[in-house]
């Protein structure tokens, strides 16, 4: 893989992470500075408020005061914020006038659509081509082969997890949530399962900012993503050379409107479906626990009711938000809430902050694993760019709290997590916790 693209794919050169302003360590400082600034000063895409989690107060006073909200970034340029549920409906079904080309600088707030364009994949194309890359893969994630997935997710599921020490302390996100999701998405590629956490490895860096803790420099994520890119390019050329098979590459390599593609869209197809098959899962199996452990009324309720585990998936996946924001780029001028949205400008949809919006969920700020309308979240975005795998990771989540309510009455978070430094994966890079000895 040529250096200019991974320059174009990966994070900009100039990135480093002390540009950002230091910022509160706990919640009730964070509000105080939040409301604190002039609401034009008010900049919610530093990295460092989502790693000590305290961007919550930032979102909320935009979202009362200004939620149509433009900011000037030396980093990232002009963007707009749309922080209420509404409105980030209204943007992410409007591909006319809000376009994911990777052209014009695709879905995240790097990209500038001209010498940074990212890598082309389905999520960053508007249709028609979308429309035929995405029907592609979506046989993989059919409720026919989800039901062919559930028996092999459960026996592994079950395996994780008669395996975890009892009375000591360990990573949960290490021992668990990296292991399912690796497994899984070694199945999907029909990758070596021996080598799964090379998917895992290739995920955090694919979304990696240098200095946070995943790479030191940008030239780290040329060297591994090449890497990657050229494994997957001779797994592409082995299964056009066989039979269609039932996996992710054979699909892309044998569809009718993906065989030909060229190298540059492959490999943004690879990092599409190796973030997306790894991050929501992994980080929503971790975010659970944590989530339960910090509502231990809800931990309960869900020992007494186990049966309450598939809303308590989709509460948790609101309340953790994996993928915190998507972006689009003004295709034309826009009047949009009586503000003037350039053409070619960057419009933010914060996914995490519609998911707390009080006007279309109740009580936004409880974890509620009982909630009467729980898929109600926004996580999974809407209209033609909705997560399609979005029912794997809802099926994966399910199993493996199945898996641990029949054998764990508890499962202790023991320290705080170690969050990744990323305006765009809301994730854990560790979670120390430990199962009690019963007596």
């Amino acid at each position: 893989m040529s250096d200019t693209l991974a320059t174009a794919a990966g994070p900009p050169a100039g990135y480093n992470l002390s540009y950002f302003p230091d910022v509160p360590h706990t919640v009730e400082e964070a509000r105080r500075d939040a409301y604190s600034k002039r609401i034009e000063d008010v900049d919610v895409a530093n990295p460092k408020l989502f790693h000590h989690d305290v961007i919550g107060p930032y979102f909320e006073r935009l979202r009362r005061e200004d939620p149509v909200h433009v900011f000037d970034s030396p980093m990232y340029g002009r963007y707009w914020s749309i922080t209420r549920y509404a409105d980030i409906m209204a943007i992410d079904t409007n591909h006319r006038q809000f376009s994911s080309e990777a052209s014009l600088g695709g879905i995240t707030l790097f990209g500038n659509g001209q010498d940074r364009a990212p890598l082309p994949m389905f999520i960053a194309m508007d249709p028609p081509k979308h429309d035929v890359q995405r029907r592609t893969v979506q046989p993989m994630v059919s409720p026919g082969n989800l039901r062919n997935l559930e028996p092999l997710i459960r026996e592994r599921a079950a395996a994780i997890l008669d395996a975890l020490p009892i009375g000591v302390e360990f990573d949960w996100v290490d021992k668990v949530s990296m292991e399912l999701t690796a497994m899984t998405l070694a199945t999907l590629f029909d990758f070596p399962q021996e080598q799964r956490r090379k998917l895992t490895r290739w995920s955090d860096v694919a979304t990696a900012v240098p200095g946070g803790g995943v790479i030191d420099r940008p030239e780290q994520w040329v060297e591994e993503m090449g890497e990657c890119f050229g494994t997957f390019q001779k797994l592409w050329h082995e299964r056009a050379a066989r039979e269609p098979g039932n996996d992710l590459i054979s699909m892309l390599a044998h569809g009718a409107d993906t065989r030909t593609m060229p190298p540059f869209e492959f490999q943004g197809n690879v990092i599409l479906l190796i973030v997306g098959g790894n991050d929501t899962t992994r980080n929503t199996i971790s975010g659970s626990l944590l989530a339960l452990n910090q509502n231990p009324d809800q931990y309960d309720k869900l020992r007494a009711h186990p049966e309450l585990i598939p809303g308590m998936v989709s509460e948790t996946i609101r309340w953790q938000t994996p993928l915190a924001h998507m972006r689009r780029t003004a295709a034309e001028d826009v009047e949009f809430r009586g503000k003037l949205i350039r053409k070619g400008e960057k419009v933010i949809m914060w996914y995490i902050s519609g998911n707390r919006d009080a006007d279309m969920i109740e009580n936004p700020d409880h974890y509620l694993i009982d909630r009467a309308r729980p898929r109600q979240h926004i996580s999974f975005g809407y209209g033609i760019h909705r997560c399609v795998g979005n029912r794997l990771a809802e099926l994966q989540l399910q199993i493996i709290w199945e898996e641990i309510l029949k054998r764990f009455p508890v499962i202790e978070v023991t320290g705080e997590p170690d969050r990744v430094y990323s305006t765009f994966v809301r994730g854990y890079r560790t979670l120390p916790v430990r199962i009690p000895r019963r007596h």
